[in-house]
């Protein structure tokens, strides 16, 4: 696991309050995590999603993944754990707009402590969030303890590749994107397995160096102005992002960051 001490929960809710987090939808649209669409078809189809199912997003963000698992997947109900008050509101007002407010709950909570009920879900997901959390074993074991045995934990993240990042590179990635930590896959088997859960899936979908390229087009070529407007139309700080998405996508390009996806069962 590569740490950053220095970051903290209060560093990743300033994130997502302000223009970095409205930057990140405008490349990424309102599913903000590698592949979209696509991507959470994919991650439901290998975690064995089912309709009348009830889950729990934990980072849920906004929760367009909530109402994707409801519009496409037929969903019974999802239950969103955030920490973020901004992104709660608007995701409520979006849930709203879209007549999903009965099929969606949002919880303001730390993931690791969500005062849910247990083992009362039959799936825990996530999609590229965990990755701001600080303390992964208390993630993964508040994810075990909602769903009931034989439910589901079912999720991607940002993790260290095979390649493996140097110190000073995993410096420079969390601190550029408020990461306090990055596991890699075999780390995450570890924690699941030593909480009770049969790890099914465990893979590199391998985005990471496929969509890199497509964002940096998006505020390079197309978004450079809505880009810009959202901060202040610094452009001094805008090649600065621009260089350090460069430095991302050739760690991606060399295998030290991947796009995990992991689907495993609760069995005890």
């Amino acid at each position: 696991m590569k740490s950053a001490p220095q970051i903290h929960l209060s560093d990743v809710q300033s994130v997502y309050s302000g223009p970095e987090g409205r930057l990140w939808e405008l490349l990424m649209g309102e599913q903000i995590h590698i592949g979209g669409f696509q991507a959470s078809m994919d991650l439901a189809h290998r975690g064995g999603v089912d309709a009348g199912w009830k889950g729990v997003d934990l980072c849920c963000c906004t929760g367009a993944g909530m109402r994707f698992l409801t519009r496409f997947c037929n969903v019974a109900h999802m239950t969103g754990v955030d920490a973020t008050p901004a992104m709660l509101q608007l995701g409520r007002r979006r849930c709203a707009d879209e007549g999903l407010s009965d099929k969606v709950t949002f919880v303001e909570a730390n993931v690791c402590a969500t005062g849910l009920p247990a083992g009362q879900f039959n799936f825990v997901w996530g999609e590229d969030a965990w990755c701001y959390v600080e303390d992964k074993p208390r993630l993964i074991a508040e994810a075990a303890r909602v769903i009931q045995t034989k439910g589901k934990i079912i999720f991607t993240d940002w993790m260290e590749g095979p390649s493996g990042m140097t110190e000073a590179e995993a410096a420079r990635l969390l601190a550029f994107m408020k990461f306090p930590n990055v596991l890699m896959l075999a780390e995450y088997r570890s924690l699941l397995e030593a909480g009770g859960c049969a790890v099914s899936v465990a893979l590199d979908t391998g985005r990471f160096p496929v969509f890199m390229p497509l964002y940096l087009d998006m505020i390079e070529k197309q978004l450079t102005f809505d880009a810009l407007k959202i901060i202040g139309y610094d452009l001094a700080l805008a090649q600065s992002l621009v260089c350090e998405m460069r430095f991302i996508q050739s760690l991606a390009q060399s295998g030290k960051i991947v796009q995990g996806l992991i689907v495993a069962e609760k069995t005890r």
